[in-house]
């Protein structure tokens, strides 16, 4: 593995490399670290992905301005960092908000999207209650362990245990800064992810980022939407289900590649 800072425009990501074979980015939830992407990262090595984690301004050592910044603005800082690598077309896979910056930079830069994966895809259909009272009170410093498992505790499958969020690292601060960007940015510039396939992998106990969402997605754009429903999980589906979530993307993924001989 090896991690690299890369300079885009004004901003510094911190990116994690590993494997080889076609590349697959990876785009955490609004502040937090891709370090929760850790086992689905190690599946998709194995079987011979390349994954490039990419933390986004503020988190981590990634360095930029929040403040009167766009989601285009994130989505040009991952374009940038595929242009430093050379590494396109790929594979994007985001988580909750990550997923709107993957949808972003498909719509923006379509040649650099081969396919996007949305784990937990909202922004249409809202939460039935609104969200983030609890980061707004939480601070400027990092969560984790067993603090960040209580602030994301409301987000899970009641079916859940909490403690499956302990491996997720969150700046509070950052989270609600990172949600801001796409406050004036209409819908409709990122939904339908330009015209990348697609898979929607989603939580039934999803309140954050509700299954209409996903149920939308596939009634308007039709066969280019691969969906999967996901039985007692939230919107963390990847760490409450991690086996079935990561079983989906390696389907998507490796249909249609060559069988090695």
């Amino acid at each position: 593995m090896e991690t690299r800072m890369i300079r885009v425009g004004e901003a510094f990501l911190e990116c994690t490399l590993s494997g080889s074979g076609d590349p697959v980015i990876l785009l955490a939830n609004a502040g937090c670290s891709i370090n929760y992407f850790g086992a689905m990262a190690s599946r998709l090595i194995g079987a011979g992905f390349a994954t490039i984690g990419v933390n986004m301004r503020g988190v981590g050592n990634s360095r930029g301005a929040l403040e009167g910044v766009s989601l285009h603005d994130l989505t040009a800082d991952v374009a940038g960092v595929i242009d430093v690598l050379g590494c396109a077309p790929a594979h994007m896979i985001g988580h909750a908000f990550g997923n709107r910056v993957a949808r972003c930079l498909a719509a923006d830069r379509p040649e650099l999207a081969r396919s996007v994966i949305l784990l937990a895809a909202g922004g249409l259909i809202g939460p039935s209650t609104p969200l983030g009272t609890a980061f707004r009170n939480s601070g400027d410093a990092m969560r984790s362990g067993p603090e960040c498992a209580a602030l994301g505790a409301r987000w899970l499958s009641p079916l859940s245990d909490p403690r499956v969020l302990e491996p997720v690292e969150c700046w509070p601060s950052v989270h609600i800064a990172q949600i801001a960007t796409s406050r004036h940015v209409p819908v409709e510039d990122w939904w339908t992810a330009g015209t990348a396939p697609m898979l929607v992998v989603q939580g039934l106990d999803d309140d954050a980022a509700p299954p209409g969402n996903g149920y939308a997605l596939r009634e308007s754009l039709g066969e280019r939407v691969r969906l999967v429903d996901v039985p007692r999980a939230g919107h963390f589906m990847l760490l409450e289900q991690p086996a079935a979530v990561t079983q989906a993307v390696l389907e998507f993924l490796t249909e249609g590649r060559p069988t090695p001989r």
